[in-house]
């Protein structure tokens, strides 16, 4: 047996549920080190970009399940609904510690949604996610159909580029990280139009 073969071999003995309670224990603690000023000066900032990235995170890994299998034969289909659900539960941390702890005034909230552009663009990303992570059940598949479901899915790709794009903007001076996700995220989708172009003229 390959080495994919006996990596897989492993995984199939792994259930999905331990990394819900990891996610929720390592938000919750995050939470802790901010409220008992541990994340430094400006502990509420902090934590509101600790779980917008940790949500960018799990959103690019999620794209790269399918890559991986295909270039590798590592197999992580059966993680893949709990890695895209953890990412919904990282931004919607992000976003609350943004409209509750940062800016605390809905009138605010609205006003930075219409005239900051990396609040626009944000945003506009986490709507993208509310679908993709309401429909991520057996019953939607069922419901929406399989192929139906899978297009809607593909959402996740212009969600993962609003969501670098709020990256780059949001960061002060020039750090690589957000330049390094944009890339990686861009090499993903150029990888899918090539293979969706070899399945076309199949």
């Amino acid at each position: 047996m390959d080495l994919a073969g006996i990596i897989n071999g492993y995984l199939r003995r792994v259930p999905a549920w331990p990394l819900y309670m990891v996610a929720a224990l390592w938000g919750g603690w995050l939470f802790w080190l901010a409220a008992t000023g541990q994340l430094g000066v400006e502990p509420i900032n902090r934590l509101e970009r600790e779980y917008g990235e940790l949500g960018l995170k799990f959103l690019v890994l999620s794209l790269t399940v399918t890559p991986l299998r295909k270039w590798t034969g590592v197999n992580l289909i059966r993680f893949r609904r709990a890695i895209g659900l953890i990412c919904f539960f990282y931004i919607v941390a992000h976003f609350g510690v943004w409209t509750l702890l940062d800016v605390r005034s809905l009138d605010r909230v609205w006003a930075d949604i219409l005239k900051r552009p990396y609040v626009t663009v944000g945003m506009s990303a986490f709507a993208l996610l509310i679908p993709l992570a309401i429909t991520s059940n057996n019953l939607s598949v069922r419901r929406l159909g399989a192929q139906t479901w899978r297009k809607l899915h593909r959402l996740a790709y212009p969600t993962a580029i609003l969501a670098v794009i709020h990256y780059l903007w949001l960061v002060k001076g020039f750090q690589i990280a957000p330049f390094v996700y944009l890339a990686i995220v861009l090499g993903l989708l150029a990888a899918r139009i090539r293979w969706n172009r070899r399945l076309a003229a199949a």
